[in-house]
């Protein structure tokens, strides 16, 4: 007898989530994913529910750690195409499928069920005990870019620590909880929210829940901020964006009690000349001076000044084009190195 497709149900614990998920499940934010550790692969479906973004919503999918292939799904069953065989390996081998959601928008897919070639199963992936968390806006989030947050720096300096990552990262919003180039709220208060700032526009769910952050698992190393091009161009004054993001790093504290904080300073807004618009000049230093005087000294100042020149963006809107975005990933990672992390030798979950 013929042995049948595996089903694996969105509720097996073997499924290793991350990013933000709503109950039903569906994602929110750039990033948010899956990851699969499958014994014996040879195919692979996703199985889409109603909340999907339709027409599709654009992901990335990974095997073994390689590069993320742009795949659009939409509700309903997609074939992921699979480039393995256990024709080909041993039958202990065992194939990481790394799924991810790439846009900052129509980035919702709702996860009902995986099918799998008979004869798979699904055995523990094991987390990196490394794990980041960034956040930020546009400039963290990937907007521009083909492939979205998958090319965007956060996340390549995730992948160069081999490292779980998360990116807390939406276009247009400022820190400060106003509106903002159509964004409902801030991200002091939407960090905070299972759903991104996109909720608002969102007829089958324009409400916002608490994330739990025991969700998180592992819960974050390190935390990374990268934010405050839209207070600035809503007019924020300096004190007022000073005392949001200090008041934004204490609330941070009583989730990420005793992991380092890195705030990162503008790299600014390159013009052709070769000069560089800056905006809250002094102000970071300022923030971080406030933590270091409260007593938290595990909060750092990452100074990006001269990390993007006017070849590493795009022209028509001055973010950070594929190799700006690689150039970015670099100095950050050599940064951390020097500041003394260093990447783990190997991935957790061994292919």
């Amino acid at each position: 007898m013929a042995q049948k497709p595996v089903t694996i149900q969105n509720s097996d614990p073997l499924i290793y989530f991350h990013g933000r998920w709503d109950a039903s499940p569906g994602t929110w934010w750039a990033g948010s994913g899956f990851k699969l550790n499958v014994k014996n692969l040879e195919s692979l479906t996703l199985n889409l529910g109603p909340h999907t973004t339709a027409p599709f919503a654009s992901i990335g999918v990974s095997l073994d750690y390689g590069e993320f292939i742009t795949a659009n799904i939409s509700q309903g069953s997609n074939p992921i195409p699979i480039l393995v065989s256990s024709n080909e390996r041993p039958d202990t081998h065992t194939t990481v499928v790394r799924v991810n959601v790439e846009g900052w928008q129509n980035n919702r897919i709702n996860l009902e069920s995986v099918t799998l070639n008979p004869g798979a199963s699904l055995v523990p992936y094991i987390p990196s005990k490394l794990a980041f968390q960034f956040v930020g806006d546009s400039l963290s989030a990937g907007q521009f870019l083909p492939k979205g947050v998958d090319q965007a720096w956060p996340f390549l300096v995730g992948e160069a620590f081999k490292a779980e990552h998360v990116v807390v990262a939406q276009p247009g919003a400022a820190l400060s909880d106003i509106v903002s180039f159509g964004n409902e709220h801030g991200v002091s208060f939407q960090f905070f929210r299972t759903e991104d700032t996109g909720y608002f526009y969102t007829t089958d769910h324009n409400f916002t829940t608490p994330w739990n952050f025991a969700r998180d698992e592992p819960a974050a190393t390190h935390v990374v901020i990268h934010i405050g091009a839209n207070d600035s161009a809503q007019n924020v004054t300096d004190v007022q964006f000073v005392q949001v993001y200090t008041e934004f790093i204490a609330r941070l504290r009583t989730i990420y009690r005793h992991q380092p904080i890195f705030v990162f300073t503008p790299w600014g807004w390159p013009n052709p000349d070769g000069t560089v618009s800056q905006y809250f000049e002094g102000q970071y230093q300022k923030i971080v001076d406030l933590r270091h005087a409260s007593g938290d000294k595990s909060v750092f100042l990452v100074d990006t000044t001269g990390w993007v020149s006017y070849a590493d963006v795009f022209p028509e809107n001055v973010h950070p084009n594929i190799p700006g975005h690689q150039h970015i990933a670099d100095k950050f990672q050599a940064w951390l190195e020097n500041w003394g992390l260093k990447p783990e030798s190997r991935w957790a979950t061994p292919v």
